[in-house]
């Protein structure tokens, strides 16, 4: 059993910078993608950023520029680095992790984390 554990959210001012952290534990495949989702009140939960193990990185056009994604394999952790907040950032922030090849992947969410934008 995996299990995720987001830490880092808070409230920050309009422009301001936060960094989330995602720290995996459990048996993880070598062949996985972690990735950064968040859901503002009222909405859908959305992609923010992805990072594969093969070194893809995705992420979603309201963030490019602003959001960098990146893991440290060897702590299996996950990083998302948010600067030039805005208040539509305004959402809970949850990370999951694609775990093994496509034939046999599992799903892990972590709990989330809240992260509050104010102008």
């Amino acid at each position: 059993q995996v299990q995720l554990v987001e830490s880092g959210g808070g409230s920050v001012q309009a422009g301001g910078s936060l960094r989330l952290s995602c720290a995996a534990s459990g048996i993880i495949s070598s062949i996985n993608t972690m990735g950064w989702y968040r859901q503002a009140p009222g909405k859908q939960r959305e992609l923010v950023a992805s990072s594969s193990s093969i070194g893809q990185l995705n992420y979603a056009d309201s963030v490019k520029g602003r959001f960098t994604i990146s893991r440290d394999n060897a702590k299996n952790t996950m990083y998302l680095q948010m600067n030039y907040l805005k208040r539509e950032d305004t959402a809970v922030y949850y990370c999951k992790i694609e775990d093994g090849p496509v034939w046999r992947r599992q799903d892990y969410w972590g709990q989330g984390t809240q992260v509050t934008v104010s102008s």
